[in-house]
């Protein structure tokens, strides 16, 4: 039987390293899954609920192996439904390639079924490469170049294949005139400046007297070499979401997250610093960085077109993080004068910690979120995967958990999309499933596609060598972010029409699927949930019925805030004496923690 092109497409991926592909089948793909069938020995297909599940799953495949990711989905709707996975992919820079079936070539034009424009509707997120394969022999180039690409670029790539092509035989490009031979391989680049560039960089970072490092995605792989130059230049340690695992949080100096979201030991850093190193990260809030004029800049990126972005850098590096970090090293000196600006940054993490630690302790009705996080993190597993989902989630997320080394964690960065927490937990298992995956999600997230995420671990589980994932669902009843931005960013009260989720028992659901399910009403049984979960026998999911009113408090509260929060509360709002009191009960631990 001659080989047909979508075998030769599965070949040609595994001949990359590919492995696995997320997806969901469909007419337009029949052909691939035909192929599927016959190569599953080499290619492990995961079929999941819904084509988002399987960008989302894909996107963290790659934020947690660095390899590239691969979904699969059917012509026009199933093609449809990758989107905002693939644009979390594209925004946090990350290697994923979809594989999209269109209609029959004959068929295209004529407005048949399932016929959408794929070419065009794919053209932002997958911009850098997105072709359709019109002829069997150019199967291989598209194949190759789509990865290549993908992987250079850390984006989206897309090869759309019509459903007629992928029953075809498979063919070699002539040796011709107008063909394209094209080959299998990745370089291992590292960049590293000219030692020239690198000597001004560490005459600026030593003349330095208080100097703020910012860490993000890019820096992941460069956590000892960020912890000789802080040691040397005596620096704080700020780290972007996305950085949340670059250096462990039990580092005095590591003032934890930024932003928003951040802590207060991070915004005074930044407002109080002589000079910023900022290391691959895009952290997008200049309000939360050095005033301009403040401050004297340098920033690392491997893409220079992030460079100078959020802050004028006075010396721009495009390199690795890693290698940059250790050819920049012999040119720094140890300095005595930043010791008071260290014993400072670290005075106020041992005094953020201990405020974070009353607010944990906080009464609240029935269960304070914060308390949730604060009896997780010394519970935390060796070497385990966390990932968070978009809403007051990330906020204890950020705060709340202390990164060890050899954790991983990540959520969606720069799309703050709602949804990845379960699929990365997912395909964070199938990368490692030896590792325990915990997810942390908000009901509104978990009802969106949570929920049908736990189908797709009942249907894999029994597979995987440590069995254990955890599912961590913030019971509120509230979409409790936007109810919160809607009270402090626009002044208005929280308006219950949009903001109410309707009650649903999670635990009780992921025992109907042969899960494990544990729930939790009281305070004094949170630990007892979490110890419960984290030695189950199977996945599990720990639901915590949460009070949606505890204030996410940012680490400066600015005077709009202030005036936005006042006008909420003349308008009236349906919460308005718990939001008061919760608030209250937040700003009394800060002031006498």
């Amino acid at each position: 039987m001659a080989k047909l092109v979508s075998d030769f497409l599965l070949e040609r991926l595994n001949e990359w390293g590919i492995t696995r592909i997320f997806g969901f089948p469909g007419d337009g793909i029949n052909g691939i899954l035909g192929a599927l069938d016959r190569a599953k020995d080499k290619i492990d297909f995961i079929q999941v609920r819904h084509e988002e599940n399987a960008a989302f799953m894909a996107c963290g495949h790659s934020k947690f192996t660095g390899e590239v990711g691969v979904c699969l989905a059917t012509s026009g709707p199933g093609a449809i439904h990758l989107l905002n996975g693939l644009y979390d992919a594209k925004m946090d820079h990350q290697s994923v390639v979809a594989i999209v079936g269109q209609s029959a070539r004959m068929s295209q034009g004529g407005d048949f079924q399932q016929e959408v424009d794929l070419n065009s509707l794919y053209k932002d997120v997958a911009h850098e490469y997105i072709h359709m394969v019109s002829v069997p022999m150019q199967m291989r180039q598209l194949i190759d170049r789509a990865i290549r690409i993908a992987k250079a670029e850390r984006t989206v790539t897309c090869i759309v294949i019509p459903n007629d092509i992928q029953e075809m035989d498979a063919e070699e490009p002539p040796r011709a005139h107008g063909a394209i031979h094209t080959g299998i391989g990745f370089p291992d680049v590292h960049i590293v400046p000219s030692d020239a560039d690198l000597k001004k960089t560490a005459e600026l970072l030593n003349d330095g007297r208080k100097v703020a490092m910012l860490v993000g995605a890019g820096a992941l792989n460069a956590g000892p070499e960020i912890i000789e130059v802080a040691e040397l230049l005596g620096a704080g340690v700020a780290k972007a979401l996305l950085g949340k695992a670059a250096v462990p949080d039990d580092l005095p100096y590591v003032t934890g997250a930024i932003g928003l979201l951040g802590t207060e030991p991070s915004w005074k850093m930044m407002m109080e610093c002589d000079t910023l190193l900022m290391v691959g990260s895009s952290f997008p809030y200049s309000e939360f960085l050095p005033k301009i004029g403040q401050a004297r800049g340098v920033q690392i990126d491997i893409d220079p077109k992030m460079l100078s972005l959020r802050f004028p850098m006075e010396i721009n590096l495009v390199g690795d993080s890693k290698q940059t970090l250790r050819a920049l090293i012999p040119f720094l000196k140890k300095n005595k004068h930043h010791h008071s600006w260290r014993k400072e940054i670290e005075k106020g993490m041992e005094d953020w910690w201990k405020v974070l630690d009353a607010r944990a302790k906080d009464s609240a009705s029935p269960i304070n979120p914060q308390r949730v996080f604060h009896e997780l993190s010394p519970r935390l597993p060796d070497n385990c995967i966390l990932s968070s989902d978009s809403g007051t989630s990330a906020d204890w997320f950020a705060r709340h958990l202390k990164i060890r080394d050899g954790m991983k964690a990540s959520l969606s960065g720069n799309l703050a999309t709602m949804c990845p927490g379960v699929p990365y937990a997912i395909a964070a298992k199938f990368a490692y499933p030896d590792r325990i995956p915990i997810a942390m999600v908000g009901d509104g997230a978990m009802q969106m596609l949570g929920n049908n995420g736990l189908i797709t671990i009942s249907k894999y589980w029994k597979r995987w060598k440590d069995p254990r994932l955890v599912i961590l669902v913030l019971h509120n009843n509230d979409l409790a972010q936007v109810s919160w931005e809607q009270r402090v960013m626009t002044g208005d009260p929280k308006f219950s029409g949009s903001q109410n989720v309707p009650d649903f028992p999670y635990a009780e659901y992921a025992k109907l699927l042969g899960l494990k399910g544990v729930f939790v009403n009281d305070p004094e049984k949170v630990g007892e949930g979490w110890d419960d979960v984290l030695s189950a026998d199977r996945p599990a999911v720990l639901e915590v019925i949460t009070d949606p009113n505890v204030p996410p408090l940012p680490p400066h509260i600015s005077f709009d805030m202030m005036v936005k929060y006042s006008e909420t509360l003349l308008k009236g709002d349906p919460d308005e004496a718990k939001i008061i009191k919760q608030t209250w009960k937040s700003e009394m631990s800060t002031l006498f923690s």
